[in-house]
């Protein structure tokens, strides 16, 4: 199974401490694993930041929240033990421990209200708490935020790729496989060809400063899927300029003839729409940095390693 929201480990946390046991965090990770029936893979599921197991980062994140609630204490470094508070939580609610019940508890309570990010950001009052927004922790939430951002700038750029002319779109992607890694500049190491006689071919780049290796590239500004047919007419134009490696280049995206073509050829890598996009994020290319934000917290896993 998926691994539980971050407030779903809150009563079985507290109830593997009923024995009043001073425990080392680490040492709940198997039985916590276990109650719910998680799988090696589930528990080490990395966050899309891939900075952390999600399972990990939910139990501290439960620990957190039950440590403002005064559940929990940390009798020593890396260790929690149940408090009284804790054990009247575990009474006041049999089956499950959510942050909504926490807040049964004054100091949580006002906890609460003075940190706007310790809760899920904008869950209403009368959300369930098993609400999409309600499962993530916060780390969980600035990841989500971010892709979400970076999808909509994607779409964007893919928008304005779209109204560039052939050639322009050509010097783009001669662009971005520079930025990539492939040769030194633009000058030395790529150029668009993109011109009658290039016999199938829109661009060059060099992967050596000598030139001796080189991508030939085909670049489509299309709105339609790509078939096989042009992929097997692109490789006839690798054989012809006696190349080794294509790169073959579309706004639009590939169809599943084409990709078996490709894979089946060896030689050809394919860059659909999508792709095309996030590259041209992760290397800078069409894009501005507007502002940088740090956002820090508390590394939690951090402490309870000391």
């Amino acid at each position: 199974m998926a691994v539980p929201d971050f407030q779903a480990f809150m009563r079985p946390f507290l109830l593997l401490l009923h024995d009043g046991q001073e425990r080392r965090i680490r040492d709940l990770y198997e039985p916590l694993a276990a109650h719910f029936s998680l799988t090696r893979d589930d528990v080490e599921e990395l966050l899309p930041s891939g900075r952390q197991a999600r399972f990990a980062n939910r139990i501290l994140w439960a620990k957190f929240h039950l440590s403002k609630a005064g559940a929990v204490s940390s009798p020593g470094r890396g260790t929690v033990a149940l408090t009284e508070q804790g054990r009247r939580l575990l009474e006041q609610f049999p089956e499950a421990i959510s942050m909504r019940d926490l807040g049964t508890v004054p100091d949580y309570a006002r906890f609460i209200a003075g940190s706007r990010t310790a809760q899920p950001p904008a869950l209403p009052h009368d959300e369930p708490a098993s609400s999409p927004a309600a499962s993530l922790s916060p780390d969980e939430q600035l990841d989500a935020l971010h892709a979400e951002l970076t999808a909509s700038l994607a779409s964007e750029l893919l928008e304005q790729v779209m109204q560039l002319s052939p050639a322009q779109f050509e010097v783009l992607v001669v662009r971005l496989l520079v930025a990539m890694g492939y040769g030194g500049s633009t000058r030395d190491a790529g150029e668009a060809l993109g011109k009658t006689g290039d016999n199938g071919i829109d661009g060059v780049v060099k992967q050596d400063p000598l030139g001796l290796d080189r991508v030939y590239l085909q670049a489509k500004r299309w709105q339609g899927g790509v078939g096989s047919p042009e992929i097997r007419t692109f490789a006839g134009s690798l054989s012809y300029h006696k190349a080794s490696k294509g790169v073959f280049i579309t706004t639009s995206h590939f169809s599943d003839n084409a990709r078996k073509t490709a894979e089946q050829i060896g030689s050809i890598i394919l860059v659909d729409g999508v792709q095309l996009a996030r590259l041209m994020i992760e290397y800078g290319v069409g894009v501005l940095t507007r502002a940088t934000y740090h956002v820090r917290r508390v590394d939690l896993e951090f402490f309870e390693e000391l």
